[in-house]
């Protein structure tokens, strides 16, 4: 163990791994599973990345091809009997956390933007902005240029909805102007 904490051995380390694998809204990848466990000054990365590898061993959770972890049902059973084991401060700092990480998450799965080339050269730039009941918006644009797709999906993925609303602005301003 590294430092001053509340975690004192690796099945501590496998608790809180289980608790932040159940609260995530989607699979995760090692370094973001990493960054909620670390929440403890206790642990440390060789002891965090032993256990990980343990319960993913053991079938408490599950490691896809494209390095995403999520818990199974074996997993979310032991860390509803276990959670209550991990020390107060330490849940309410990891939800904390955990609240953040699935805004993230969320908002990363409510605004996407891709870019596909066209047999002619160009590309086709695919806008989409979701809300909680679904689709808002869903854009395609021809780009003559890679860079220039790459550059509209950037600036579409910092503020979708200044996009959306220049959009409704336009097609509801008055035609005069």
């Amino acid at each position: 163990m590294a430092g001053h904490g509340f975690i004192h051995d690796k099945l501590e380390i496998k608790f809180l791994i289980l608790y932040i694998t159940a609260r995530v809204i989607e699979p995760i990848p090692f370094d973001t599973v990493l960054d909620l466990t670390l929440c403890d000054d206790a642990i440390d990365y060789f002891d965090f990345s032993e256990c990980l590898a343990d319960l993913v061993k053991t079938e408490h959770l599950t490691l896809s091809e494209e390095g995403l972890y999520t818990i199974t049902e074996k997993g979310l059973k032991n860390s509803q009997i276990c959670e209550t084991s991990l020390p107060y401060s330490v849940r309410l700092r990891c939800d904390k956390n955990l609240a953040a990480c699935n805004r993230k998450l969320r908002r990363k799965s409510q605004v996407r933007a891709t870019t596909t080339r066209r047999p002619n050269g160009t590309f086709t730039v695919n806008l989409s902005l979701d809300d909680d009941m679904g689709s808002v918006m869903d854009l395609n644009l021809m780009i003559p240029h890679e860079g220039m797709a790459r550059e509209i999906s950037e600036k579409f993925r910092t503020a979708p909805e200044d996009l959306y609303g220049q959009i409704i602005n336009l097609l509801l301003a008055d035609e005069k102007k």
